[in-house]
């Protein structure tokens, strides 16, 4: 059995017997056929519905999907994910966030981030100039910016640490 929850905030079970689908254990009328121009066709109890997959995140089993013009979050959990957690042993919560570290020596430009901010995997932080070339540094997870160990025109050795995310 798998549990999806929806934009964070709804928990469907969802397993199958035979060829019929049961959420929350309800058995429902489910069909759902890829279309050749990339769109999904999902008849789910008699209606209609036309999906599009925005994006996949495959390290939190979550996928984005708009459906019919809105965008919705869907997280999956598996029988393992499941019985990991039960076990106090959830991955997710496990993760480490590494600190933001210099790649290379160079000078400060800009700080674009401040302690306590909330950061996306992707975001810019540092502006960092190395080699006569403006360098950005981006957060490789979604973290909190814990502190900012540096200012702005100073000089960084490579691996120095720059930021603290949590």
């Amino acid at each position: 059995m798998l549990q999806t929850t929806i934009n964070e905030q709804r928990t469907i079970s969802v397993s199958t017997s035979g060829n019929q689908w049961l959420l929350n254990e309800s058995e429902v009328s489910f069909d759902m056929q890829p279309l050749p121009n990339g769109l999904i066709s999902i008849l789910y109890n008699g209606k209609s519905f036309t999906a599009l997959v925005e994006k996949i995140d495959r390290k939190t089993k979550t996928l984005w999907l708009n459906i019919n013009g809105q965008t919705y979050s869907v997280t999956i959990k598996e029988e393992i994910d499941q019985l990991l957690s039960k076990m106090g042993l959830d991955l997710k919560a496990m993760q480490k966030t590494e600190p933001v570290k210099a790649p290379m020596p160079g000078m400060i430009l800009k700080v674009l981030v401040e302690p306590g901010q909330p950061i996306k995997k992707g975001d810019a932080l540092i502006i960092l100039e190395a080699m006569k070339m403006e360098n950005s540094l981006k957060s490789t997870s979604d973290a909190t910016v814990k502190t900012v160990r540096i200012s702005e025109k100073t000089a960084v050795e490579k691996g120095a640490i720059l930021i603290d995310l949590e």
